[in-house]
């Protein structure tokens, strides 16, 4: 007999790596994978190396279902979306990117230049494309892990871009997926999320929505992953980074979320 968490670990199991192709204009997909919803513990616990004090307390969160870009978003993907779109709040630049190149991440874009993009999209595609949440970020990053890493307790070169190792960024899908699917949640370039900074997880929200204020030109907002420039310790899964919300630097990058589709609502 089939119990009920039997049950829905089967269901999770066969939701898992569903994805869907944006198509772009001039050819350009952006695919988005499927993340299931579930709960898991935030933050890193106390014993864990190189931890700090504002990825704590540890607490549970759960998460709803939601879409993921499976990569950060690529120069190719920004270039199809700003060139072919008008602005809504601000001008954005068609190739601000450092290290070029077509499947490479799209970096030296902030913020506000994330958002505009996001906005943007919507706009192309109909559907409601947003940066996520920090909670969201590490929860599809962990993809049912408890590790430093998705891959286990160490990050090795082989696996990811960071400390320099490379000097620079590289393709997206170079280095091995999640498993949900996703590549470069660790290294290449830090993240974008929704939220504000906070100095640690009292009072933060445990239904994995964006924690964010009303004083939103003063705040600072979240970036997640590290990036090739950055040592291992900053690019774990529980590691959380800042920087104004108009910074731009050649290791800052983002990727984007949506609610599912009917496509994949109805499987």
């Amino acid at each position: 007999m089939t119990s009920a968490s039997d049950t829905l670990t089967l269901r999770r199991y066969k939701r898992r790596n569903q994805a869907y192709r944006e198509h772009l204009p001039d050819g350009v997909e952006l695919i988005m994978m499927r993340i299931p919803a579930g709960e898991f513990m935030m933050g890193a616990p106390e014993g864990e190396p190189d931890s700090h004090d504002d990825e704590r307390p540890q607490h549970r969160v759960q998460v709803a279902e939601f879409c993921m870009g499976q990569t950060p978003v690529t120069q190719a993907q920004w270039q199809a979306v700003v060139e072919t779109s008008e602005p809504i709040n601000h001008e954005l630049k068609p190739d601000p990117a450092k290290f070029k190149g077509d499947r490479r991440p799209v970096e030296r874009v902030s913020w506000e230049d994330a958002q505009e993009f996001c906005q943007r999209l919507s706009k192309l595609s109909k559907k409601d494309y947003r940066l996520p949440s920090e909670a969201e970020w590490e929860y599809a990053c962990r993809a049912d892990t408890e590790t430093a890493y998705h891959f286990g307790p160490m990050l090795t070169k082989e696996v990811a871009n960071y400390g320099r190792s490379v000097g620079e960024t590289t393709d997206v899908r170079t280095y091995p997926a999640n498993r949900w699917g996703l590549y470069d949640m660790h290294g290449n370039v830090d993240e974008w999320c929704e939220d504000d900074w906070h100095e640690n997880y009292e009072g933060a929200p445990e239904d994995g929505s964006a924690r964010t204020s009303k004083d939103k030109d003063k705040l600072s907002k979240l970036l997640r992953g590290g990036s090739w420039i950055d040592g291992r310790r900053y690019c774990r899964s529980a590691f959380r980074g800042y920087s104004s919300r108009d910074s731009r630097n050649d290791f800052f990058g983002f990727r984007v979320c949506c609610v599912l589709p009917s496509i994949l609502l109805s499987s």
